[in-house]
């Protein structure tokens, strides 16, 4: 997508504090944080939605899942932390590209 924020950072069009990068997803500092560690895990492929989700994308999804699982302790998050998949603007996704919020790095209370 032409407009696309993430697809912009993903494509170095626009800075951002990248904390990991590979071929399949990106990771890098939300410019609006909410708990200490607050990271965007975006794939690089642009999809907004898990009802889009093929073969494929489930794959590449759960790939995902174990990269930031083994990222973890290098990103500050030993000691635990929470995935955020906004759904739709009624769930508060600004940005429709599928990206996965991560947070951590302090005890975390449930709103």
């Amino acid at each position: 997508m032409e407009d696309c924020i993430f697809c912009k950072i993903v494509k170095g069009e626009i800075p951002s504090a990248k904390m990991y990068e590979d071929e399949e997803i990106c990771i890098f500092k939300d410019v609006a944080p909410i708990a200490k560690v607050h990271l965007l895990c975006v794939p690089k492929e642009h999809f907004a939605y898990l009802s889009e989700l093929n073969g494929a994308r489930e794959a590449l999804l759960g790939r995902t899942l174990g990269k930031i699982a083994k990222l973890a302790p290098a990103l500050g998050l030993e000691e635990g932390y929470r995935l955020v998949i906004n759904q739709g603007e009624n769930a508060g996704q600004t940005v429709h590209h599928l990206h996965i919020h991560i947070l951590g790095g302090e005890p975390l209370k449930w709103e």
